[in-house]
């Protein structure tokens, strides 16, 4: 089983995440030949500026049978509820299926 952070410094990740959408967790769906058990994002609260508000980075997370990949999905000061916004987007804009296709590319590159 390979665990993947894909971030260019994986320390900014290297804790619990402040929030957290799970967006698929039934588990019945196939990407080629990985099994993807859950998809999420996680939001991580890096700073906060008086003017711009917190800094958000929020990442995807695709587990599979084979491994799992943590990618940064956005970040900046996205303002209030910045997780909540980005997970209806990617639900409203078939966004899903496009995370779990680079996650399974990453895991393939990694595990070939």
């Amino acid at each position: 089983m390979m665990d993947i952070v894909d971030l260019h410094d994986p320390q900014r990740v290297n804790r619990i995440p402040d929030k957290t959408k799970v967006l698929f967790s039934l588990g019945n769906f196939v990407q080629d030949e990985f099994k993807i058990l859950k998809v999420e994002l996680r939001l991580y609260l890096e700073k906060t500026d008086e003017n711009l508000g917190d800094y958000s980075l929020i990442t995807s997370f695709v587990e599979t049978d084979k491994g799992s990949v943590e990618m940064i999905y956005d970040e900046g000061y996205r303002g209030d509820d910045s997780l909540t916004r980005a997970s209806e987007f990617l639900t409203s804009n078939l966004g899903i299926s496009g995370l779990i296709l680079r996650s399974v590319i990453s895991l393939r590159g990694k595990t070939s």
